[in-house]
């Protein structure tokens, strides 16, 4: 594969690789050799020679060790933490014993047992999605602290991922509006996420009172960002979706999948850009969200029960005539007030008023009232390494349903 040199998943397996984490089949490991990363990031070389110095006759300096470069691999960071000077092979082998014994190896494991069952049986020849084989050694280094137990949610995410069958969807006991709720469309599941309503109580999440707060700039960031598009005779609005654009529906988007967008005139906004990297943005949208008047997106649903959807009203038609509704529920937006729901449950909106759009600030975020920082930073390293190798095998577009 012909890769760039900052592909942060092909650098982390070419250094492991290189030192013997993926290159034999023992005990279930990954052979990974033919994924090359661009070489160089500070890594010792097995095959440098040491040099003589001159003796003292009455006393020989220790060699003081080297501190490891700030570009090594966390793999080899995590080792060189844990033990004094061990070898690279201890080192390797350590991450991989601790990281098989844990509970997303277990997930793995059990994955590659069902497959085998499976295909031994003639259920249709399914293999293991190499990006998962690699998964536990990888998450085992970049989160050396992290307790067995809690990880256990994430594994039973990684369960589900491998398939659906290992890790089966059910509601929450506490849900009165399950129903509302169709378990067959969520295709990224993480078990034990609790409560789950199809509205969220505003004052559960920091954001929400932030951007209330700042409403008035937020507004004169919205309409700077209008006034420098027609100065600059560039039109950013679009639709994320095919449902969105016939809806009415278009998006200014401020951050696409957690990330920044090329060349964005973020000096125009910078108060609503701080507001929205305070909090761990999700796989999907952060923007204004314009709906047109007498249009309305259908009934729908999303297909990720970690992420919440914050919506802020930043232009409101006149006289309540613009709403959506999450399950059963039903609720109007006003200006300077924030919607917090959870696009798992039915949704669908409309603006019924003759001439006026709704504007909204539509921010997709991690449910930070249901899962912990752990979990959240783990996920979110998950999903850009779930990029980074989709873009090595050579997806051009990575969209919100990564996983």
């Amino acid at each position: 594969l012909s890769i760039g040199k900052n592909n942060e998943f092909l650098q982390t397996c070419h250094a492991f690789t290189a030192y013997g984490g993926f290159a034999s089949t023992k005990n279930n490991r990954l052979s990974f050799g033919c994924l090359q990363a661009a070489k160089g990031f500070g890594a010792p070389s097995s095959s440098s020679k040491k040099k003589k110095g001159k003796k003292n006759k009455n006393n020989t300096k220790k060699k003081t060790q080297s501190p490891p470069s700030p570009l090594m691999n966390p793999l080899l960071q995590d080792a060189r933490r844990r033990s004094a000077a061990p070898t690279t092979g201890e080192m390797v082998e350590r991450i991989q014993q601790e990281s098989e014994t844990s509970c997303i190896g277990q997930a793995v494991k059990d994955a590659k047992a069902f497959f085998a069952d499976t295909n031994k049986g003639g259920g249709g020849g399914e293999e293991l999605d190499p990006f998962w084989d690699l998964m536990p050694s990888l998450l085992r280094a970049k989160f050396p602290n992290a307790a067995n137990s809690d990880m256990i949610r994430v594994a039973g995410f990684v369960r589900h991922a491998l398939h659906p069958s290992l890790e089966p969807k059910v509601h929450t006991k506490d849900d009165p509006h399950a129903s509302y709720r169709p378990l067959q469309d969520i295709h990224a599941y993480m078990p034990g996420l609790s409560p789950t309503r199809p509205f969220h109580d505003p004052s559960l999440v920091e954001l929400c009172a932030k951007l209330s707060e700042n409403i008035d700039v937020i507004t004169k960031e919205y309409n700077s960002l209008l006034e420098h598009m027609k100065k600059t005779h560039t039109d950013r609005f679009q639709s994320v979706t095919t449902m969105n654009y016939e809806s009415g529906w278009k998006t200014l988007v401020l951050f696409y999948n957690g990330h920044r967008i090329p060349n964005f005139p973020y000096h125009v906004c910078p108060v609503t850009t701080s507001l929205l990297e305070e909090v761990p943005l999700a796989g999907r949208i952060a923007g204004f969200n314009r709906q047109q008047p007498q249009t309305g997106i259908p009934k729908h649903t999303d297909g990720n029960n970690m992420w919440l959807t914050c919506q802020m009203g930043v232009k409101v038609p006149e006289g309540e005539k613009a709403y959506i509704r999450v399950g059963p529920e039903t609720k109007h937006w006003k200006q300077g007030e924030c919607l917090l729901y959870d696009t798992t449950y039915e949704h669908e909106t409309m603006n019924e008023h003759p001439d006026q759009e709704r504007v909204v600030l539509h921010v997709d975020f991690f449910n930070t009232i249901s899962m912990t920082p752990l979990e959240i930073d783990v996920m979110k390293y998950i999903y850009k390494l779930r990029e980074e190798f989709m873009k090595a095998e050579g997806v051009r577009k990575v969209g919100a349903q990564i996983l």
